[in-house]
């Protein structure tokens, strides 16, 4: 009876491992969801989009979503589902005053960040 016991752990175990090696190679599922911004700053205010479970920022590139006074701007963008997304904003030119995370994320803030889970966020407004 060892014997039989033996011969069927070894092939549950490799079965097991084989799955655990296929599950993490394989790629986290995509998401896509719009950040709804209006800017109600009577100046213009750049945005960029952090991401609070990898190293990765919307547009990206040293580039910035730009608002206009007044403007609202729907911002689509691709993610991980299930990832923490928060929004950083600042007055162009004025890096002090910002919303959420502000510039280069390193605020932090109670009701900036949304969850990928596909749709669109409800209307983000910027004001003074």
């Amino acid at each position: 009876m060892t014997l039989f016991v033996s011969a069927i752990r070894r092939p549950a175990g490799l079965l097991l491992m084989t799955c655990a090696a296929v599950a993490a190679a394989l790629p986290a599922l995509a998401a896509d969801v719009t950040f709804v911004m209006r800017n109600e700053h009577p100046n213009a205010v750049e945005v960029e989009l952090y991401s609070q479970d990898r190293d990765y920022v919307w547009p990206g590139n040293n580039q910035v979503f730009y608002l206009d006074d007044g403007e609202t701007k729907q911002i689509p963008l691709s993610c991980n589902e299930g990832e923490s997304i928060c929004y950083g904003a600042w007055v162009s030119g004025d890096r002090g005053t910002y919303w959420g995370t502000g510039p280069d994320n390193t605020e932090t803030c109670s009701d900036c960040c949304y969850v990928c889970t596909g749709g669109e966020t409800e209307e983000i407004n910027l004001v003074e």
